[in-house]
C-alpha cells in the first residue's frame, strides 16, 4: 500500500469540516485497501499459473520419457504418477486421459509457431511465414539425439486412431489461431488466407507422414521444403497499365 502521509497531509489541509475529512480520509483508505489487495490478488494468480505451467510440463515430460523406454500402451497414470511423486487423482486433474498426456507437446509447440508467427512481420508473404513458423517442428526431428525420440512418438501419434484424431484437432486448433492472428496483422490479406493456411497445415502432415515411411533419406526439413514448394500459391497476376 502506498505511503499515507501525503494522503493525510493532502486532506487535512483542506478547509473542510472535520467531519467531512474523517469521512474522506475512510474513503481514500477504502480505495487503496482495495487497489492493494488486487495487486496482491494479480501477483497470486500469476504465480499459481506459473505453478500449474510447470507441474504439466513436468507430467507430460515424465510421461513422454515412459512411454519411449515402456511403450505407450504398457504405460499407466499409477506408473506416471509413481515416478512423479503425486496421486493418480492429481495427474487427472492436470491431463484428464493419457492421450492428451502424450498430445502435450503439440500444445506446446502450437503456443511457440504462434510466437514465432507473431514476430514475423506484416510484409512478408504469408506462405513464407508460415514456413518459417513451421521451424519450431523441426526441431523435435532434426536435432542430434532427438530423431529417435520424435520417431517413436510420432508412430505412436500416426498409429493410434484416436491419438491422430487429437492430433488433427489440435492441428484445427492451430490453424485457426494462426488465421486469426495473421488476419490481425495483415488487414490486406485475402478471403483465401484460410485455405492458404490450411494448405500449408496439409503440407507440414504429407511431410510428418513422408518421414515416417523412411522411403526417402532426405531430413524433415528438406521433405517439409519440398512439399510446401509443390504446392506454393501463385504469385497474383501483374497488373497492365
Amino acid at each position: 500500500m502506498p505511503s499515507l502521509a501525503p494522503v493525510m497531509t493532502m486532506v487535512f489541509d483542506m478547509g473542510a469540516a472535520p467531519d467531512f475529512r474523517l469521512c474522506l480520509l475512510c474513503q481514500l483508505l477504502t480505495h487503496m485497501a482495495i487497489a492493494d489487495n488486487a495487486a496482491m490478488s494479480n501477483t497470486s494468480t500469476g504465480l499459481r499459473e506459473r505453478t500449474r505451467r510447470a507441474v504439466r510440463r513436468e507430467i507430460a515430460e515424465t510421461a513422454s520419457r515412459l512411454f519411449l523406454e515402456r511403450g505407450y500402451a504398457a504405460t499407466t497414470i499409477d506408473d506416471i504418477a509413481a515416478v512423479v511423486g503425486m496421486s493418480q487423482r492429481s495427474v487427472f486433474r492436470y491431463f484428464p486421459t493419457k492421450e492428451d498426456l502424450l498430445l502435450e507437446k503439440f500444445d506446446l509447440a502450437a503456443e511457440q509457431l504462434l510466437d514465432r508467427l507473431a514476430r514475423i512481420p506484416a510484409a512478408e508473404p504469408i506462405w513464407s511465414a508460415l514456413r518459417q513458423a513451421f521451424e519450431v517442428m523441426v526441431p523435435e526431428t532434426d536435432r542430434p539425439g532427438h530423431d529417435a525420440a520424435a520417431e517413436a512418438i510420432m508412430r505412436v501419434v500416426f498409429g493410434s486412431t484416436s491419438l491422430f484424431a487429437g492430433y488433427l484437432e489440435r492441428l484445427q486448433r492451430m490453424q485457426d489461431d494462426v488465421v486469426a492472428l495473421l488476419r490481425d496483422g495483415r488487414p490486406g490479406a485475402t478471403a483465401d488466407l484460410r485455405a492458404v493456411v490450411g494448405a500449408g497445415f496439409g503440407c507440414l502432415v504429407a511431410a510428418q507422414r513422408s518421414w515416417l515411411d523412411r522411403s526417402d533419406p532426405c531430413p524433415f526439413a528438406a521433405m517439409l521444403d519440398r512439399a510446401m514448394a509443390m504446392v506454393a500459391p501463385a504469385p497474383p497476376p501483374r497488373q497492365r497499365h
